[in-house]
Parts: C-alpha cells; sequence; structure tokens
C-alpha cells in the first residue's frame, strides 16, 4: 500500500477532491456493439434510466461513451458519435447532480458535448487521435483524462506488445503530458489512467496493476478501468475450465482488481456495476486508511 495523495480538480460547476476516498466512475455506452451490454443502451430513453440509476447507487461521475473502442472496433464519424451521445446528454441536463464525462477521441464531439453540459473529457487515445481534443479541454478550463493506448482499437490486441509495459506505458503518459500541457490544459486539470486491456497482454494488464504506485510517481491523480474486461473474463476462464466467461459474470474478478487498484493508489474507479463496486471501494478506503470516515460521501 501506498499514502495517495490528494488532489483538487476544477470543474466548470464543482470541484472534485480526489484521494479523501476513491470516487466511482460510472460506464454508459450508448453504443450498439460495446464488449460490455452490447447496445443495451443505445436508445436515449433506456440510456438516460441507467444515467440516473448509476447516480442513485452511488457513482460520483458518470462517463458516456459514444464510440465502441473494444479490441477490433471500427472508428465511426463525429456526427455519428454526436447523433447517438446528444439526445442523452439533452435529456441529463438538468436532471442529474453528478458531472458527466465524455469518452471521446474527438475534438469536435467534445467542444460540442462541453457545451452541452459535459464537465470532464476522457481520450482514451492519450491525444494520440486528435491533439487539438486538448485545446478544448484548455480552453473550457475542464479536466482532461489521458489514457494509454496501444496502437488502435481495431488493431491493438493483434499487434505486438511493448517488450516492457511499465515503460512503455509511462513513456506513452509522459508524451501525452507534453501535448496537453503544450495545449495549455493546467497540470492541476490532468488525470492520467494506465490502458488495462488497450494493446496490452494478458500478462501484462496484471503487470500495470501490480506496478500502478510506479505511475503515482509521475504526480498526477490515477484512473484504473478494469470493469468487465476481457482478462479477467480468461482468468475466470482458465480458473473454472471453461471456454468463456461472459463479461456480466465477471463481477468478483473485477472487485478483486479494483481493491488491488485503490491499495496501489487509484483516486477513481471506473466500473459498470456501481451499487457493488461501492462496496468493494468502501471497504478498500479503510483499509489504505483506517481512520477512513465514509459519511464524507
Amino acid at each position: 500500500m501506498i499514502h495517495r495523495k490528494t488532489f483538487r480538480l476544477r470543474l466548470p460547476k464543482q470541484t472534485l477532491v480526489l484521494g479523501r476516498r476513491t470516487l466511482l466512475m460510472g460506464v454508459l455506452n450508448v453504443t450498439p456493439d460495446s464488449f460490455s451490454d452490447g447496445g443495451k443502451f443505445a436508445d436515449p430513453r433506456d440510456a438516460i434510466d441507467h444515467a440516473l440509476a448509476l447516480e442513485k447507487s452511488g457513482a460520483d461521475i458518470l462517463d458516456i461513451g459514444a464510440e465502441s473502442t473494444r479490441p477490433g472496433s471500427d472508428a465511426i464519424t463525429g456526427d455519428e458519435e454526436l447523433r447517438r451521445l446528444l439526445p442523452v446528454l439533452q435529456a441529463l441536463r438538468g436532471k442529474l447532480k453528478i458531472p458527466i464525462s465524455i469518452d471521446t477521441r474527438k475534438s469536435e464531439v467534445a467542444e460540442i458535448a462541453l457545451k452541452a453540459g459535459a464537465q470532464i473529457l476522457n481520450d482514451v487515445s492519450g491525444l494520440n487521435h486528435d491533439e487539438r481534443l486538448a485545446e478544448i479541454a484548455a480552453r473550457h478550463k475542464v479536466p482532461l483524462i489521458l489514457m494509454h493506448m496501444r496502437g488502435e482499437p481495431r488493431t491493438m490486441q493483434t499487434a505486438p506488445f511493448a517488450r516492457n509495459v511499465m515503460k512503455d506505458v509511462t513513456d506513452g503518459l509522459r508524451a501525452s503530458i507534453r501535448k496537453a500541457c503544450k495545449a495549455g490544459v493546467a497540470k492541476s486539470q490532468i488525470i492520467l489512467d494506465p490502458g488495462i486491456g488497450f494493446g496490452k497482454s494478458f500478462q501484462q494488464n496484471y503487470e500495470l496493476l501490480a506496478q500502478l504506485p510506479q505511475l503515482a510517481e509521475l504526480g498526477y491523480p490515477l484512473m484504473v478501468g478494469t470493469s468487465r474486461k476481457g482478462f479477467l473474463g480468461k482468468t475466470l476462464a482458465r480458473a473454472t475450465n471453461k471456454s468463456k466467461v461472459p463479461a456480466t459474470e465477471r463481477l468478483w474478478a473485477a472487485a478483486a482488481t479494483v481493491t488491488a487498484s485503490i491499495l496501489a493508489g487509484a483516486h477513481i474507479i471506473r466500473v459498470h456495476d456501481v451499487a457493488e463496486m461501492l462496496q468493494v471501494a468502501s471497504t478498500a478506503d479503510h483499509i489504505l486508511n483506517p481512520s477512513f470516515s465514509s459519511h464524507a460521501r
């Protein structure tokens, strides 16, 4: 375990304190082809209901994604991404009390989403897809999550993996930070994500989780997303002698990685199963700091 630093993240309408307790980012995919919930919330009415349910379950942030970046997925146009995203964003305005993060790689989507009420940008490409996204974050003075992804979603799990995953992730995130700062993003507004499952081998995902404190040494708050991911399915399949374990049956494996991430210094955990992971995170927070008081929610 490490001592988790405290950070203050300035949003347009509020300030989030990172580090006193673990914040939960609830995932809402408004895509027809997500790996985890396969179009379940592609209908805006279903997406809106789920967003409100995630907030009620204890989510601190809602992360909406309108483009699937699962392994093997193809990119979509910005127009299509906005067509899926905007009805949900507009309907949630004034209804949702927690801040909304937009999971996008495109500056044109980021610009319109922020004007529609989003307060955080989450770029899974770490500015490698569209550097102008950093300019949007700087202009609107919103937090920017920089994730490490080796390659592109379509080929990231078939292209050669890095020989040294920690060096690859650290070097990649440092390059992303430089791009963000050059565009005017304040260092205090940057969050780092090692990108579990994005261009990493089965073993490398576990290496990253075990060595997460090394990423904390970069001096930025950390977000980790392991929820329902393929390496957990592979772990469970090996343990149970099954050929495949569906994404929705990886809850306890996810709980183990959430606990490990928090004890290694993660500030935000990106999850699908908010109610269950709230129990996990609250307990892990008490292990990390026995004097922790959960009434701070």
